[in-house]
């Protein structure tokens, strides 16, 4: 590892200190001032206020020069022993020459660590100062601990209650992220050797390289022009804990009862996944799983614009997809893993390196597909990762599946909290729309082809929105992109249904681009469309009979043989490995993923083509016997859209049958609602059949629970008109039931969910509140949230349509504004004195809370979720804050504590999450509930009781867990403490006698306690 990416393995809580000695303490009253400082004033070993001599400054660069030296790597001596004391005299001249610096402490925040540490050399050598000569790596031990300095400088600098208010915010975040980062790599990358290290490098760079790009469906068909660049590409969707998909409700502060806990929320999905060691993560075919996959692997491979994602600083990311590494006879150990993904630097890597990686704990093992394997396989597999959880604990682990593939808490004895990503909102549609057009547009070669693109471009943005089959086949990034590519190729026209979605899309990929892009010369050998959907229905018909994802090429090349004499068209191209190679290169829907094997771009057009394959074959058989399991789903569905009416009756008939004979009830609820999603695919079917169907899915109906709610929520618009109306169901089913009819984004969902709009649960109108983004804007709004009783309901704005729709209808005294609303649109349209509660959620543009909300003056209760540029809260010490709640989910391996919170002097309740410096940060003094999320495995409870004198309830959660017992004795010196919650082992309750005290030893998921605000 670089040095200078760890700042000399010398950790903050080793410089700070010593970087504070330079320094005069503030005296008491310090406070905001308007004018920059000059840095020659604020000096302790220079001027009037002399506290530190050139012998203490020389004594203070020797122990940083020491503390370097004894963290270094094994065996790895930055300098020669006997420049030890010439490094730190450098040092120590160098650092004197602040004093002759003409620059205020504003300048040089602005200027930048490395900036000002050649400033700080540039002024010694001009002031004829010795420059001593040093080794190569004396020099660079010297530069390294230089830039460490100036960069714990610049810090101390914004962290003074004197520097200018409101000034150079950004800057100062990016000097704590670096410091924090820092801090992070140094705990989790134990020293290395050089060979580690440079491999690691090598890694990274071919990670990077390998995972960046993406296939632009239906864009070209070239290989350089049929790759999206990642960074481009990556559209962050949403997910929710499995067991957590409830909307934001009430939060309520009356009476001395502890407040209900906040709800969980959807979050973007590379956030979702922080705070959580081991994630298992569901979604539909096409949502983006392995997208997300990529994007971890390549965020953690880069280590740049981690903010909000710190928990992947410091890993090495391993890539393993089930559907390749589960074709071996045994699932690969740590050793294996480069060679089992056909990586090519596996020959380069050091003996033991992956070991000592996970050993370390700074493994990130994204192990997609779950779902890609057959279900034989899925048993052993869940052994091989207990086995490498045993052996390697203290790693990130995801793993993906489709949502059916395993049942739920499938890993949950092994500590995996499950997450589902969420269908495409509106918003997700029009982005996805917008940047696919964007990377087509690469590819026009005149400016009359872009024009006529964007017209395009405008005309599917208004389908999507006016056309409700269209907006439902929109939800995940492989439709989105199908459509994208259709409308474009058929000059504005898209077919209706999926099937003919399909159809088209097929008929684009095989024969229509390579013709209208004039690709064959006269007298060139053309495949027609129908001999190649022969061939590549063979191809993928084996993979689903034989549960595989991929192929050996010589199996390929075998099974297009024993085809040709029953496609002779095919023969013109010449042999088997000829057409094979025409299909690679030219169908578009084929790949090589390593030079033996061969696969589809992606496993829905091999569940297409397969399901055709098998109605045409008309192996019922097969197709029911394998119903129960979750690879043969979409190949039964659209089995049934391939089926003529006859063969569709006897389908469903025989999947009606197995499902009355599951011994199972969650496998027939499975089976029963995969019949009844069949329907959608089925518009000419016997009516008897029909009802029969979707009589046997009412036994199901209404749902019980959250999961099951989104469960029926998959089956699609035919769930609505089974749906009960609000009339006699008990809140929690009524809710179950918004949840279900919400996560059907189509209008006709919009006068069901109106049905509900005046229900006396604040849960179900939170959840209507909150589903508004998924819908027509206008029609949405008059109908549903126009009607909700506004009492003790947060309502929520995703856009400033929105914002301006509910303002002009108000007051709403309580608000949740999702997404980058700016400072101004804050300040512009938000009532002085009408909001009460404010909720600001995934904003990354404000920084100036003051500015955006200072003007609030009923404000008392304000929540910051995700929020990681609004740090600085100046300008709200006027309001009657009573509660603040501060959260960084990405931030899973840091406390990020607010600025300025000392000013919030009517503050009673906070929840915030701290770290090691954070204990230093002001506190208000009358906080009595108290949300402590804890990073590192120890809290000091004797600063708790001197921070928080007046404290009532305080719940402390280390999400990460801890090993260390906590002593609650300190505690004894708060006089109205009245619970304790925390989640770790404990001593000292004796001395709280008539305190409730909660603990548990097992380290929980993070949640709020029952003390949370």
């Amino acid at each position: 590892m670089d040095p200078a990416v760890i700042g000399a393995r010398l950790a903050s809580s080793v410089v700070t200190p010593l970087i504070k000695k330079l320094f005069v303490k503030e005296g008491p009253g310090a406070g905001l001032v308007d004018e920059p400082v000059r840095i020659s004033s604020l000096l302790s070993f220079r001027g009037e206020k002399r506290t530190l001599t050139e012998k203490d400054l020389s004594k203070l660069a020797a122990e940083l020069v020491a503390r370097a030296i004894r963290n270094a790597g094994p065996g790895e001596r930055p300098c020669p022993a006997d420049e030890d004391e010439l490094v730190a005299e450098q040092l120590a001249t160098t650092l004197y020459a602040l004093g002759d610096l003409d620059m205020n402490d504003v300048q040089a925040v602005r200027l930048g660590h490395q900036g000002l540490a050649y400033e700080l050399a540039h002024a010694t050598r001009t002031r004829g100062r010795t420059t001593l000569r040093l080794s190569q790596g004396g020099t660079l031990l010297y530069e390294r601990l230089l830039d460490t300095a100036c960069l714990h400088i610049l810090h101390f600098f914004t962290q003074r209650s004197a520097f200018v208010p409101r000034t150079l915010v950004e800057q100062s975040g990016r000097l704590s992220e670096l410091i924090t980062k820092i801090d992070i790599l140094i705990e989790r990358i134990p020293s290395q050797t050089a060979q580690d290290a440079g491999f690691e490098r090598r890694y990274a760079e071919y990670m990077t390289g390998k995972h960046s790009t993406l296939t632009i469906v239906g864009i070209d068909l070239s290989h350089a022009e049929a790759t999206w660049p990642l960074d481009a590409a990556y559209l962050s969707l949403e997910a929710v804990s499995s067991g957590e998909e409830r909307p934001l409700s009430a939060f309520g502060l009356g009476g001395e009862e502890p407040p209900a806990a906040p709800q969980h929320t959807a979050l973007p999905a590379d956030r979702a996944l922080s705070g959580h060691q081991r994630v298992l993560l569901r979604g539909v075919a096409g949502s983006g799983k392995t997208t997300l996959v990529q994007w971890l692997a390549v965020s953690t491979a880069r280590q740049e614009s981690l903010r909000g994602l710190e928990q992947l600083i410091g890993r090495v990311p391993f890539v393993l997809p089930l559907r390749t590494i589960a074709r071996r006879e045994s699932l690969p150990s740590p050793a294996s893993f480069l060679t089992s993904v056909h990586n090519p630097l596996d020959g380069a890597q050091p003996p033991g390196w992956a070991d000592r990686v996970l050993t370390a704990g700074r493994g990130l093992l994204l192990i997609d597909g779950i779902d890609e394997i057959p279900e034989r396989d899925r048993e052993r597999t869940r052994a091989w990762l207990s086995d490498l959880l045993i052996a390697y604990p203290d790693n990130l682990w995801v793993v993906t599946s489709r949502p059916s593939a395993v049942a739920d808490d499938w890993l949950g004895a092994q500590g995996f909290a499950e997450f589902t990503l969420s269908p495409m909102s509106r918003e997700d549609m029009a982005a996805f729309i917008d940047r696919w057009h964007e990377a087509a547009r690469q590819t026009c070669r005149t400016e009359e082809e872009r024009a006529t693109l964007g017209a395009y471009q405008s005309a599917l943005h208004t389908a999507v929105r006016t056309k409700q089959d269209l907006s439902r086949l929109a939800t995940n990034p492989l439709m989105c992109g199908l459509i994208c590519a259709l409308h474009r190729a058929r000059r504005g026209y898209l077919p209706p249904g999926r099937k003919a979605l399909y159809d088209a899309a097929l008929s684009m990929l095989l024969t229509r681009r390579d013709t209208e892009r004039h690709v064959y010369a006269p007298g060139d050998v053309q495949l027609d469309e129908e001999p190649q959907l022969q061939l590549l229905q063979r191809l993928a018909y084996y993979l689903i009979r034989n549960g595989e994802a991929e192929l050996d090429r010589d199996r390929a090349e075998h099974l297009i043989e024993e085809a040709l004499p029953s496609v002779p068209a095919a023969q013109a191209l010449g042999d088997a490995p000829a057409i094979l190679r025409h299909l690679l290169l030219r169908s578009g829907l084929l790949r090589e993923p390593s030079v033996s094997t061969v696969d589809f771009v992606h496993r829905t057009f091999q569940d297409y083509l397969g399901a055709k394959a098998a109605v045409e074959a008309w192996d019922v058989g097969l197709l029911i016997r394998n119903a129960h399991d979750a690879q043969w789903e979409d190949v039964i569905r659209m089995a049934v859209a391939h089926g003529r009416p006859r063969e569709r009756a006897e389908l469903l008939r025989k999947l009606l049958d197995v499902a009355r004979h599951e011994n199972g009830a969650e496998s027939a609820l499975r089976l029963f609602l995969l019949a009844m999603a069949c329907l959608e695919h089925a518009p000419d079917l016997d009516p008897a059949i029909r009802d029969e169907v979707t009589r046997n899915a009412m036994e199901f109906v209404p749902p019980m629970t959250i999961p099951r709610a989104r469960e029926l929520a998959t089956v699609g618009p035919l769930v609505l008109e089974l749906l009960p109306g609000p009339e006699g169901l008990t809140n929690e089913v009524a809710e179950c039931c918004v949840v279900t009819a919400s996560r059907i984004p189509v209008d006709a969902a919009i006068p069901y969910l109106a049905r509900f709009a005046g229900h006396p649960a604040v849960g179900v109108r939170a959840q209507l509140a909150s589903s508004w983004g998924r819908f027509d804007t206008e029609r949405y709004f008059h109908e549903v949230i126009l009607r909700l009783d506004r009492d003790d309901l947060y309502f929520v704005a995703e856009s400033m349509q929105h914002l301006r729709l509910l303002l002009d209808t108000g007051p709403r005294p309580w608000l949740i504004l999702r997404g980058d609303f700016t400072a101004d649109d804050i300040r512009d349209n938000l009532d002085g004195e009408e909001v009460t509660r404010l909720r600001l959620n995934r904003n990354h543009v404000v920084e100036d809370l003051g500015a955006a909300i200072g003007h609030l003056t009923n404000l008392e209760t304000l929540y910051l979720t995700d929020c990681l540029r609004a740090v600085f809260l100046t300008g709200l010490s006027d309001l009657p804050l009573r509660t603040l709640v501060f959260e960084t989910p990405g931030l899973s391996g840091v406390g990020v504590v607010p600025y300025r919170m000392e000013k919030l002097t009517a503050l009673e309740r906070l929840k915030v999450t701290i770290g090691h410096a954070s204990m230093e940060r002001g506190f208000p003094p009358n906080i009595t509930w108290l949300d402590l999320h804890v990073v590192h495995e120890f809290v000091d409870t004797a600063w708790l009781s001197s921070v928080f004198p007046r404290l009532r309830h305080l719940n402390i959660l280390f999400p990460s867990g801890t090993d260390r017992s906590i002593d609650l004795s300190p505690l004894a010196a708060l006089p109205d403490l009245e619970t304790v919650t925390i989640n770790a082992e404990i001593s000292g309750t004796a001395s709280l006698p008539g305190v409730t005290v909660t603990a548990s030893s097992v380290s929980a998921r993070p949640s709020a306690g029952a003390g949370s605000p």
